[in-house]
């Protein structure tokens, strides 16, 4: 659950984020007309995300359970490989992002209401698609609970929440410490789904080593004690992982780890630069 917040969480502000320097804009610049074609947009995308999170929570049934592991396998691995770029690409251009927009505005104003369109929808719909592939792998790997889904919930709102104070200059928060600290904490849980990606191929048998344990905490981590729930909801941390999974993971985490902190941590402002950090941030809303 508190995986899924996060995710939520993360994902929900950006796009907050998004509409509200596209929103600011319109406003600062007179073009209050454009506004509708912003939330014409933003309510595109939402449905578009909200129709692939049910297609692929719906499309696999009545499938084999080979082809529903290939399926659920495969789309753990394009979620991990969606959610890398997305930390990387956050973490290199958040401090850029209300330029970067700004700029995309006026192009898009110069083409006409449905370029602002489908700015909105683009912008938008990309954090929708992002997070309903991520959320379903994480709710595919957590089972028949409904703990991810109400944690992703709340972490959406939290975000909503977060993103018209920010608009209203109610609240101040540190973006780039946000987005370092949540990118450190999402590759640890992409790593999660990355070994429940390989487990579900090799159950399909598309992998080989399903029995091969590389250990088996079983007896002291029981799948159904609170241990074990925390760490399979948080980290899909499986009491007995198989090698290829254990390989998969330290491959994936140990590198992608040392890369991100390597860029997203360098130049970090220093505690008497945090609060120009947080005013630009403020701002860009």
């Amino acid at each position: 659950m508190l995986a899924n917040y996060l995710i939520g969480l993360r994902e929900g502000l950006e796009a907050a984020l998004v509409i509200g320097i596209l929103v600011a804009y319109l406003v600062r610049t007179q073009r209050r007309d454009l506004l509708a074609s912003v939330w014409t947009g933003v309510g595109v995308a939402v449905v578009v995300s909200l129709a692939a999170g049910a297609a692929l929570t719906l499309g696999p049934n009545g499938l084999s359970f080979e082809a529903q592991e290939v399926i659920g396998g495969s789309l753990s691995i394009v979620a991990v490989a969606l959610i890398t770029w997305m930390i990387f690409w956050m973490g290199k251009t958040a401090r850029f992002l209300k330029r970067h927009l700004e700029d995309g505005v006026e192009k898009a104003i110069a083409m006409g209401k449905g370029a602002i369109v489908t700015m909105a929808l683009v912008a938008v719909g990309r954090e929708g698609l992002e997070t309903a592939l991520f959320l379903w792998a994480g709710i595919e790997a957590a089972g028949s609970t409904t703990a991810p889904i109400t944690g992703a919930v709340l972490g959406l709102l939290t975000a909503v929440a977060l993103g018209v104070l920010i608009y209203r200059g109610a609240v101040r928060i540190n973006l780039r410490v946000f987005f370092q600290w949540t990118g450190v904490f999402l590759i640890i849980v992409a790593g999660g789904v990355l070994a429940y990606g390989i487990h579900d191929l090799q159950e399909a048998r598309v992998l080989p080593g399903l029995n091969t344990l590389a250990f088996d905490v079983s007896d002291t981590i029981t799948p159904g004690s609170v241990l074990g729930t925390l760490l399979k909801g948080i980290f899909n941390f499986s009491p007995a992982t198989t090698v290829l999974e254990a390989t998969a993971w330290i491959l994936y985490v140990v590198p992608t780890m040392w890369l991100f902190v390597r860029t997203a941590f360098r130049g970090s402002p220093t505690p008497s630069g945090a609060p120009r950090a947080t005013k630009t941030a403020a701002h860009a809303a």
